[in-house]
């Protein structure tokens, strides 16, 4: 199985440009470390003038970062745990400040490809989803046990499904009946609704699954904490870059920028201003950064990817 990191090439070349050091070298957060990709890169680009700390709440991810501990010994180190502690990991690691933060908030192709995580419809599993095994219910136990209300919720705020209601009701109605265990008999289900949906590219179980995701591994409380924990923590010179790959996420993120890059909020009539309200951010990429065609014919699943970075001020 091989992992294709996305947007590598641009990735790098923003953190690595920040102006920001941390004593002799910059120390960078890889938050999101999945296969490794980003971080290799960012070592391997950086020479002895960058250090990167990672983290990744997936235990394989954890089990694959051995590889770069051996070589780059004291320029690597991975702490497992869920970047939405952030503040916790960095204290632990007895690290005050950094000079750039990265977070690929997509599934990698390990998670994708592995059945027995449940991740995706493609191969079938248990229906879990969760990115820490033992953490919370899994996405079995929700379909089971949620009701028709909280079901239709989850898959309308999260997945932004249109049929939203009709599936959580069908879900209901089922469960009874026979036992949703597997992602492909969640998938099935819902195929069955939509008799002609091969007409589409997109497979209709897929905003389902995306939103069961989301709620099981609290993306998106998750990814508020860090976007604000990573900001206090960045030097000036310092960058953020985020790479989201759905609407929710990458609205979050480009709202949080807007905020953090906004400055006296005065009314302009006001002759001194009152809010004391400065800009702490440079936004550096205004519209987000899209992977180039020929890296989508690479790799498909970069298709929807969509790059936001910051500089610290």
């Amino acid at each position: 199985m091989k992992h294709i990191p996305v947007l590598l090439q641009e990735s790098v070349e923003v953190l690595l440009s920040g102006r920001s050091f941390s004593g002799e070298r910059k120390l960078i957060v890889d938050a999101t470390f999945g296969g490794g990709g980003h971080s290799r890169c960012l070592l391997e680009r950086g020479g002895g003038k960058v250090a990167v700390l990672a983290i990744d709440r997936d235990p394989a991810a954890v089990g694959r970062s051995a590889v770069l501990e051996q070589e780059f010994a004291s320029g690597f180190r991975l702490l497992p745990g869920n970047f939405a502690d952030l503040d916790r990991i960095l204290d632990r690691a007895e690290v005050k400040t950094i000079d750039g933060l990265l977070l690929d908030i997509g599934l990698s192709s390990f998670q994708l490809e592995a059945g027995e995580r449940g991740f995706s419809f493609q191969t079938d599993g248990p229906l879990d989803m969760r990115m820490e095994p033992d953490a919370g219910p899994s996405a079995a136990e929700i379909v089971r046990e949620f009701s028709t209300a909280e079901l239709t919720r989850i898959f309308r705020e999260f997945g932004e499904e249109p049929y939203a209601a009709a599936i959580a009701r069908k879900i209901v109605a089922e469960r009874g009946q026979r036992p949703l265990l597997t992602t492909r008999s969640l998938a099935l289900l819902i195929e069955e609704m939509v008799p002609d949906y091969k007409k589409s590219r997109r497979h209709p179980a897929t905003r389902v699954f995306q939103a069961l995701r989301i709620c099981v591994n609290d993306e998106l409380g998750a990814l508020r904490k860090v976007l604000q924990s990573g900001l206090e923590r960045l030097n000036p010179g310092g960058r953020m870059v985020v790479i989201a790959y759905h609407s929710l996420e990458d609205r979050l993120v480009k709202r949080f920028f807007r905020a953090a890059a906004k400055g006296c909020i005065c009314p302009p009539r006001v002759p001194v201003c009152g809010c004391d309200r400065v800009s702490r951010v440079k936004i550096l990429q205004l519209s987000g950064l899209r992977p180039r065609p020929e890296e989508i014919e690479q790799n498909p699943r970069s298709r929807s990817a969509c790059l936001r970075a910051i500089e610290r001020l």
